[in-house]
């Protein structure tokens, strides 16, 4: 048994956020594998079944924590526990800052680097041993801020501030296409850890970049 959970924050102002691109990885895989759509279970949207991946079937659970961004974890602990899924059988797919736009960098293990939702995950598993498929949203530009009105106090706090306007605005609309390709690139890396494994899958997808990227876009 696999559990897969995207992160994000609920509710439609949130859907087409950068924060929120996990959750559109999941409903791909959800879509690509007929499984009959979301339910309400474990503080989140879930939908399980069979994952049929290179003429093999799968059994996984889907996720999609609703609790909000820093508190996904207990929506995962939650479903950890009733379907006793070891950590190692646990693939969380999330936006990441660090990597390039465009990009993918698939993960064993480590820390939270910053973000709530792994933060969550750690803390309410007791274990960061689960598996990444960390997606690449690009650093926040020098000037962005979180809109929050009123100066930053320090250099740390404009730093926040911007990661935070970044990461909780969407996409540009003319990077859509683009991003929809990074989606399905996403699910794809997905299925490939849960049909070959962390190391094949690491080896075909890290850092694996799409040609059709604008040229501004590949820094």
């Amino acid at each position: 048994m696999w559990l897969l959970v995207g992160l994000g924050n609920p509710g439609r102002k949130y859907e087409r956020n950068r924060h929120n691109v996990g959750f559109r990885v999941i409903d791909e895989l959800e879509r690509r594998h007929a499984l009959g759509g979301f339910r309400t279970k474990f503080g989140g949207e879930a939908a399980a079944g069979m994952l049929s991946i290179g003429g093999r079937h799968h059994k996984a659970v889907l996720l999609k924590p609703m609790e909000f961004m820093n508190l996904s974890g207990f929506a995962v602990q939650r479903a950890v526990q009733f379907h006793d899924i070891e950590p190692d059988h646990i693939v969380v797919i999330h936006d990441e800052i660090d990597i390039d736009f465009g990009r993918l960098k698939l993960k064993a293990a480590g820390g939270h680097g910053g973000h709530n939702g792994l933060r969550s995950m750690i803390e309410q598993l007791g274990s960061n041993a689960f598996l990444r498929v960390r997606v690449g949203v690009g650093k926040p530009g020098p000037n962005q801020s979180a809109g929050t009105g009123g100066a930053p106090a320090n250099a740390a706090a404009s730093r926040d501030g911007r990661v935070a306007g970044h990461v909780l605005s969407d996409f540009p609309a003319s990077l859509e296409p683009q991003v929809s390709d990074l989606v399905r690139d996403a699910a794809s890396a997905t299925e490939a850890i849960v049909a070959r494994g962390i190391e094949a899958a690491m080896n075909e997808f890290n850092n694996r970049k799409s040609d059709s990227l604008p040229e501004e876009n590949r820094a």
